[in-house]
């Protein structure tokens, strides 16, 4: 007996139309107008983690700054190759 031919009983859990999804218009689950804040929220505390770093050894300091503007021209340049 091939188990490939045979034909699966239909479930009842199953659903019996194909259900359609949502137009891709506005997710509620995504908080559309917090973008902005994060953003700001992040430099900010990259800023304060740079100075808290500073205060203690300012070579740690340069290293982050420049390892930072490294890694922002980089994105940038593969990002508009």
């Amino acid at each position: 007996m091939n188990l490939f031919l045979q034909e699966m009983p239909a479930s009842e859990l199953a659903p019996k139309a194909v259900q359609e999804t949502p137009a891709p218009g506005k997710d509620p689950l995504i908080a559309q107008g917090l973008q902005k804040e994060q953003y700001i929220g992040i430099i900010g505390l990259a800023i304060a983690l740079v100075a808290a770093v500073g205060f203690f050894s300012r070579r740690v300091e340069y290293a982050i700054g420049l390892a930072v503007i490294l890694s922002a021209s980089l994105i940038a340049l593969f990002l508009f190759l």
